[in-house]
Order: structure tokens, then sequence, then C-alpha cells
């Protein structure tokens, strides 16, 4: 592909996300190709898996006798289902928000607002995974293992089914399958980390009244929750000069902090983000995690 047209796939598949601080940030949604490489990559994992629970399965049905391959072959579907199914939420819904395919990608799972997704919608779309893909499959699959004749019909209908959602997301501006329509997720290209390494350093301290010579009490730390602090990394990493100033502008207002004159914006935010990342991790070691700005309870 010629760079003007990945210019103009990345400016069609290029979203706008205005945070709750009024800033205006781009998200990158994933192409068909870069999500069929992730799922490629998770079907190779899940298959390696599989066959380990096979090697295992196989040889305890095989010395059981025939109710014991019964019970063998009950266990191994039933661990199947729960594999291919738990790997997919419990990858996404863990912080990352993305499966190791995705992970290699540098793809994630985000809500439409760009934030971090619920279990409800983690759930609903990889529930519909198992419709659209598994369960078609299964069923020539189980037909097959039980010795029964499979003919042209069923196996054509089967591809016919699965092949009309997988061919979804080339029929849709947003590369959305049916899971993401029914459960309001995009996936996103996930940008590559650019912080400076003293953020790191920094963010990992406990709540400190001076970050890098900035001074920020309980109140102002107290402000912002774990979604703010999120898009407070985004920006930081973007670091683009307008959204930085945009964000230093309504952070400072909001926690009502007089800003010396000639102030870095970028170093403010830095140190901002230290404050409150450290804040909220020593509110989790006391089980209390603060969601957003608005959750006060």
């Amino acid at each position: 592909m010629s760079a003007p047209e990945a210019k103009v796939d990345d400016l069609a598949l290029s979203r706008r996300l205005v945070t709750p601080e009024g800033v205006d940030l781009r998200l990158g949604l994933a192409s068909a190709a870069e999500r069929a490489s992730a799922f490629v990559i998770d079907a190779g994992v899940i298959l390696v898996a599989l066959l380990a629970l096979t090697l295992i399965a196989a040889p305890l049905g095989l010395s059981a006798g025939e109710a014991g391959r019964e019970v063998a072959a009950i266990v191994w579907l039933l661990g199947a289902f729960a594999l291919r199914n738990g790997y997919f939420m419990l990858f996404e819904l863990g912080p990352r928000g993305a499966t190791p395919g995705k992970q290699a990608l540098r793809l994630r799972v985000v809500a439409r607002d760009g934030g971090a997704p619920t279990a409800e919608a983690i759930f609903a779309r990889n529930a519909l995974r198992e419709i659209e893909i598994f369960l078609p499959l299964s069923l020539i699959g189980g037909a097959m293992a039980a010795g029964d004749p499979v003919d042209g019909a069923m196996v054509g209908l089967a591809l016919v089914w699965s092949g009309t959602f997988l061919l979804l997301p080339l029929f849709n501006r947003e590369r959305l399958r049916a899971g993401d329509l029914v459960a309001g997720t995009w996936v996103v290209r996930s940008p590559r980390p650019v912080l400076l390494a003293d953020l790191a350093a920094a963010s990992s301290s406990p709540v400190a009244a001076g970050v890098g010579g900035f001074a920020f009490t309980t109140a102002q730390t107290g402000a912002y929750g774990v979604k703010e602090l999120e898009l407070l990394e985004t920006v930081l990493r973007r670091r683009d000069p307008e959204a930085l100033a945009a964000v230093a502008r309504r952070i400072r207002a909001k926690i009502g902090y007089a800003a010396p004159l000639g102030e870095n914006d970028e170093a403010f935010l830095t140190a901002y983000y230290a404050a409150l990342r450290g804040r909220l991790e020593q509110g989790l070691l006391f089980g209390r995690r603060r969601r957003d700005k608005f959750d006060v309870g």
C-alpha cells in the first residue's frame, strides 16, 4: 500500500473522542486485517492449550473403560468451552484490555467513550463470538467425533453462517464485528509508549506533596479518579502541545492551582499525573477504588 493510500485509510479509521475535560483526542480504529491477524494468533494459543488438554484427557479416558471415556469427553468439551470463552474475557477484562494476539498487534478493546469497557460489555462481545464462529464449528466437530455422517449441506451452512459474521467488519466503516455492535465497544490501536522515563519513576512513588518541584494538596490530588488518570496518561503519551495546554488549563481551574508565569504545561501535567496516580494507588491499599471524578462515595 502506498503512503497516500495509508493516510486515507488512517483517516477513515480515525474517530474523535472528547474527554471529560473537553479535550479533542483521536482514536485509531483497528483495521480488519489487524483484527484478523490478532485473532489468528489467539486461535493458535487456544489450539495449543486444547492440544495440551487433549493429551491429558485422552490417556485418562482410555484407561478408565467406556464410562471413563464418556466422562473424559464431557470434561474435554467443558474445558474447551471454558477455555475459548474465558481466554478472551479474562484478558480483555485485564488492565491492558487485550488478548496476547491484540497485544502483539498493539490493539486493545475500549468502550465507545474511550474508557475501559464494563464486564457486561466484555461478556456480551465474547458471547457473540460463540454464536458467530465456535457454535457451527462445534456442531460439525461434535458430529464427526461421534462418528455421525456430516453431509455437505451441513458443512456449507456452517461455513456460510460463520463467513457472514467473519466478513461483517469489511462492510461497516468502523470495522466492527457483531459483538462490538451489541457491546458498544471499539478495538483501537494502542499508542506506542513515548513517556519519558522520569514520569514512570515519579508515578511509582506514594503521594507526594512535591513532585518535580510541584506541590499539590490532598484536595487537589483528590479531584479525579481512575478514568481521568487514564485520559491524562493518553494526553501525555501523545504530547500534542494544544492538547497539553488545554488539559493543563482545565485541571488548574478545577483544582484551584495558581500557575506561575511561564510554567511548562507538560511538566505540570507530568507532576500532577504522578501525584494523582500515587494517591489512587494509596487508596487501593485500603480497598478504595475511585472510578472517576463523580465517584465520591
